[in-house]
């Protein structure tokens, strides 16, 4: 989704695929940073599970994460 803030086109994603996204870049961000993101979805419930392994799906992640949030569900 791309909204227009201040004349400027940002793209903008959501929560599940704010962690997909780090664990995809894990090695640059760090594991975690990941972690924490996964963590932070949950406590603050962005989204359910299946919102999150279906951007996990997406990104190619979803095995690196399925670990991880089984630890936490």
């Amino acid at each position: 989704m791309v909204r227009r803030i201040e004349g400027i086109d940002v793209q903008l994603t959501t929560p599940a695929r704010t962690v997909a996204d780090c664990f995809k870049h894990r090695s640059a961000v760090g594991l975690d940073v990941a972690i924490e993101a996964l963590k932070d979805y949950r406590r603050q419930r962005a989204g359910s599970i299946d919102e999150l392994m279906n951007a996990a799906r997406v990104s190619r992640v979803h095995r690196v994460m399925r670990p991880y949030v089984e630890s936490i569900a």
